[in-house]
């Protein structure tokens, strides 16, 4: 998929026949997903079959545009490798899992590969997401499902995830800018609105847990995308870079881009714009992944 960066301050030129998203009401790109999905003969939402390993992931159809990437200096929780402010355009529609992928949905692909669990390690079960993974066995795992169902799945680039994260918000959350632990899954004891405001809080506004809830339990953004924000962080298949100027073109890095923050971390660091680098062969409990499907 292509996506062309442009400074914010500098005009699209040759990608006027793409919306920018943030100009559009959510009504509009509510519309625009349902568009571009009946133009592919999809639903909005869809599931491909697997052969005999039942159904893949559910994902969502999200459409082609233009979006600004990164952060303002004014936004909180802000940092220099959010910046510069820059617009992005993706040329192309794809599919992006509702959710990040479950322990019952990598089961399908351990069984039917024979792929096994290392015996330290913990591991998630059911519809909580997959954890304890890196990132050579997110891959493999997008390549098995290319392989049942012929379409390409791949991890998302970090300005995919970002574009189909805002889904045209250009607030610190899709919700907004502000957000609770009714909207995200984070540490509880390091919430968003009282670091903004130099507050703190007697007591912590939500019950600390220290573990990932299922997938799919915070409320959705435009396009149907669930816990973008918060619950474990996501593999991204973008090299890290200190800031988002563009890089000269390289090979694979050490370092990998994960996005959307974890219920171990505090919540600026779920914000739209927030990144980390993580080693490609890490594996942790907060960590986890997302599916995309080209279309």
């Amino acid at each position: 998929m292509q996506d062309q960066y442009k400074p914010a301050h500098a005009a699209a030129e040759g990608v006027s026949e793409l919306p920018f998203l943030p100009d559009l009401s959510e009504q509009q790109r509510l519309q625009l997903q349902w568009d571009t999905a009946a133009a592919l003969g999809l639903s909005v939402a869809f599931r491909d079959p697997l052969a005999d390993a039942g159904s893949g992931p559910e994902m969502m159809v999200i459409p082609a545009g233009g979006f600004e990437m990164g952060s303002p200096p004014g936004e909180f929780g802000h940092r220099p490798d959010e910046a510069p402010l820059h617009y992005r355009h993706l040329d192309r529609p794809f599919a992006l899992s509702r959710c990040t992928i479950t322990a019952d949905e990598f089961e399908l692909y351990a069984r039917d590969t024979g792929w096994r669990w290392r015996s330290d390690l913990i591991v998630a079960r059911g519809d909580l997401p997959v954890m304890n993974i890196r990132t050579a066995d997110a891959e493999d795992y997008c390549r098995w499902l290319s392989a049942l169902t012929g379409h390409r799945y791949r991890l998302p680039t970090e300005a995919e995830w970002e574009y189909a994260c805002r889904a045209g918000t250009t607030s610190a959350f899709h919700y907004g800018d502000s957000v609770s632990c009714r909207e995200v899954h984070f540490d509880a004891t390091l919430p968003y609105e009282e670091a903004r405001q130099k507050r703190r809080f007697f007591l912590p506004r939500c019950f600390p847990l220290n573990s990932a809830l299922p997938a799919g339990g915070r409320p959705a953004n435009t396009w149907g995308l669930h816990d973008m924000h918060g619950n474990m962080w996501e593999f991204t298949c973008s090299s890290w870079t200190d800031n988002h100027k563009p890089a000269r073109p390289g090979g694979r890095g050490k370092w990998i881009v994960v996005k959307g923050g974890s219920w171990f971390d505090a919540a600026v660091l779920a914000r739209s714009a927030s990144r980390r680098p993580r080693l490609r062969d890490e594996l942790d409990v907060n960590l986890g992944l997302r599916v995309l499907r080209e279309l």
